[in-house]
């Protein structure tokens, strides 16, 4: 007997929306399906005190090893699903399905002179329109009984029917509006199967048709103030609305198609395929596999159309294969799948309608399924640890690398360059400790010595804690010659430390200075041996040799060493170069957001903020009193000094801070000739 504990997941874990999910036992097989409008509530009632649960219950989730599921966008989405999971596994613990009955279908015997409306179960017949399944038969009289109000087809036996047409008399849906009595003759053979062929268009899902048609018919009637008849006509237009919800189906009956969705991001791709046949989803598929080469999504596409089809023929390959990105050779993989099927196959991209609908539902499961394997990942203990040995043994370190710090460099053609430094303690991201620098050493483009600059700033900020907090000695001043001594062994005392914009020395809550956090192990700089070398420069400046450095250069994702001319090459599936992707990603990634939001600061700027001590108020009233900044360069000290607040001093300031930025010509529209202004609002 299992314990539901070792294979609970975590409630972050299951998605909020509507699904079907599926335990399994320690022999993978499928032991329960289920449906639930919302996966993670009802996934975890299974998961609570066993004394609560339900005998057959507590039984199921004991025998039980694992849980999954897939997500859908909609109930009846679910329901189709789950029947589908049911027919094809047979789980041990679905009780409910066991006498082998079939789920109940709404069924148009088209067959018969006067067509009816009816549930059926058991195998199809010939001539018989279906719809569904659906899980229960109360759900079919309920989704008919709304719709008869507009589409008042038979519904009665075949007694019934010869009954009322000897007597002359139609049955109670008769006489309430909800049969046209073909009985009794109200409406001839030819109209009552007009009748049922708009019926079974409607569940097909042309229903925009039937709905425009009713209200049309609402607004005449209203104009021509026919109120009960407009009321009618409404409450048939609500009645078809809501049957739309009870009656939708996956895809337009008949259709067998293959739909595959890509999540992806730089590391990883997760690849969903849904089974499409006869209209409802019979199965799906998925896995995650690491990108172990650049490819794009229509070369994920490819290789997954390879895997899928490799080895089938036949009715194995389906009609249609709708994807979300096509191959760079369509043409050539199309003809491949004609030829593994012996007929024409459609590779495509859905546009709209249902098909494109029920691709997003794909999408999200691939969405799903990407996260969840990169939680997975991320989060156990066992695979963290794992990737950090096999860091210390690569680089051949003497422990693990418990802290880890990553630098990148960021710029725009030279322009605004930045720095970043991110945390990893124990695998895991410690972001309350990230930094960002500003590169103030030089002007330009020069990522090496950005990057030597960088890490002297960090660890001198580093050596000048511990001397203040008198964890080391320093030397004496002759024999001090590369810089200060290498600080003493293990790290200092931890604590909360707020993330800063840049790299000012954060200050305790009494105003003291704070350590700019604790040294690392390790050290990853993202970049080959240039910048790997610049950044052991740097630390051997300052007299560390205590800590690793390494590099990770992203053309071939090598790790590159000081002084050695070879990279280290880890295996594509190695967790500890899963581990150093995501922490040089994470740098990137927050030197990339300081660039940016400094880039959109400068271009918001204005000559008038750097006059100093003159505040935003004042920069408005004097905008607001000459009109625009043109106008206040052209001003004259005393003129300046009339606006309420601007004093002389402060007026020289302004007009020697205007000076220093007036543009040596007027700007020109090489285009048309014109002069261009100067921006009203101030900015430069």
């Amino acid at each position: 007997m299992a314990d539901p504990s070792s294979y609970r997941p975590k409630p972050g874990q299951i998605p909020d929306s509507p699904g079907v999910y599926k335990f399994r036992d320690e022999h993978r097989r499928v032991i329960y399906v289920g449906k639930a409008k919302n996966l993670r509530q009802r996934v975890a009632n299974y998961f609570q005190d066993l004394a609560n649960l339900h005998p057959r219950t507590r039984t199921m989730v004991t025998t039980a090893a694992s849980v999954e599921w897939t997500v859908v966008s909609t109930e009846v989405e679910a329901l189709q699903l789950e029947y589908s999971w049911i027919k094809e596994f047979d789980p041990r613990f679905n009780v409910k399905y066991r006498d082998d009955k079939s789920y109940p279908y709404l069924a148009v015997t088209l067959n018969e002179e006067f067509p009816r409306v009816q549930v059926m179960r058991g195998a199809k017949r010939k001539g018989v329109r279906y719809f569904g399944p659906y899980g229960h038969a109360w759900a079919i009289r309920e989704t008919v009984d709304l719709m008869l109000r507009v589409f008042p087809v038979r519904t009665c036996s075949a007694g019934v029917f010869k009954n009322a047409a000897r007597t002359g008399r139609p049955c109670l849906l008769g006489y309430i509006g909800k049969c046209s009595a073909p009985c009794v003759g109200r409406v001839t053979p030819e109209e009552h199967r007009e009748l049922a062929e708009d019926f079974c268009d409607f569940m097909a899902g042309r229903t925009g048709t039937y709905i425009r048609r009713l209200e049309k018919d609402m607004m005449q009637a209203a104009e021509e103030m026919e109120y009960e008849r407009a009321a009618r006509l409404r409450d048939d237009a609500e009645a078809l609305k809501r049957a739309m919800e009870k009656s939708a189906v996956v895809l337009a009956d008949a259709t067998d198609a293959d739909l595959i969705a890509v999540a992806e991001d730089e590391l990883e791709a997760a690849l969903q395929i849904f089974h499409v046949r006869g209209g409802r989803v019979r199965g799906q598929r998925g896995w995650v596999t690491d990108k172990v080469e650049a490819v794009d999504t229509s070369g994920l596409v490819e290789h997954a159309l390879q895997q899928l089809y490799g080895e089938e023929r036949g009715d194995a390959v389906p009609k249609e294969v709708l994807v979300p990105a096509l191959p760079e050779d369509t043409a050539a993989v199309s003809q491949w799948l004609a030829e593994r099927r012996g007929s024409q196959v459609s590779l495509r991209i859905p546009q709209r309608g249902d098909k494109k609908d029920l691709m997003a539902t794909v999408q999200r499961n691939a969405q799903q399924a990407l996260g969840l394997h990169k939680t997975k990942r991320a989060s156990d203990l066992t695979t963290r640890s794992r990737a950090l040995e096999e860091i210390a043994e690569a680089l051949g370190l003497d422990t693990a690398p418990l802290r880890i710090e990553c630098y990148d460099i960021s710029h725009l053609q030279g322009d605004d360059v930045v720095a970043s430094m991110v945390v990893f303690e124990d695998g895991l991201a410690r972001k309350s400790e990230y930094r960002r620098f500003q590169i103030k050493g030089f002007e330009g483009q020069d990522d090496v010595r950005s990057m030597h600059e960088v890490i002297g700033r960090r660890f001198k900020r580093y050596l000048q804690e511990k001397e203040r907090t008198g964890e080391w000695e320093e030397q004496p001043t002759d024999t001090a010659t590369a810089g200060p001594a290498a600080p003493a062994a293990g790290p200092a005392p931890t604590g909360p430390v707020p993330a800063v914009a840049e790299d000012a020395e954060p200050r305790e809550d009494d105003g003291r200075p704070k350590r700019f956090a604790y040294p690392p192990q390790l050290v990853v700089v993202d970049g080959g041996q240039p910048q790997v070398a610049a950044a052991k420069r740097a630390l051997d400046e300052l007299g560390i040799d205590d800590i690793a450095v390494c590099g990770l250069a992203k053309r071939l994702e090598e790790v590159w060493l000081p002084d050695d001319d070879d990279p280290v090459v880890l295996p594509r599936s190695s967790e500890g170069l899963y581990l150093l992707q995501r922490v040089r990603d994470e740098a990137h990634r927050f030197a990339i957001t300081y660039q940016r939001a400094k880039r959109a600061k400068r271009i918001r700027t204005s000559p008038l903020d750097d006059v100093s001590g003159l505040g935003e108020t004042r920069k408005q009233a004097l905008i607001k009193h000459f009109g625009s900044v043109k106008k206040l360069r052209q001003a004259t000290i005393d003129e300046i000094c009339e606006v309420p607040g601007i004093g002389r001093r402060t007026a020289e300031s302004v007009a020697a801070a205007l000076a220093s930025t007036a543009p040596a010509a007027p700007a020109v529209n090489t285009a048309t000739g014109e002069i261009i202004e100067e921006d009203d609002g101030g900015n430069s």
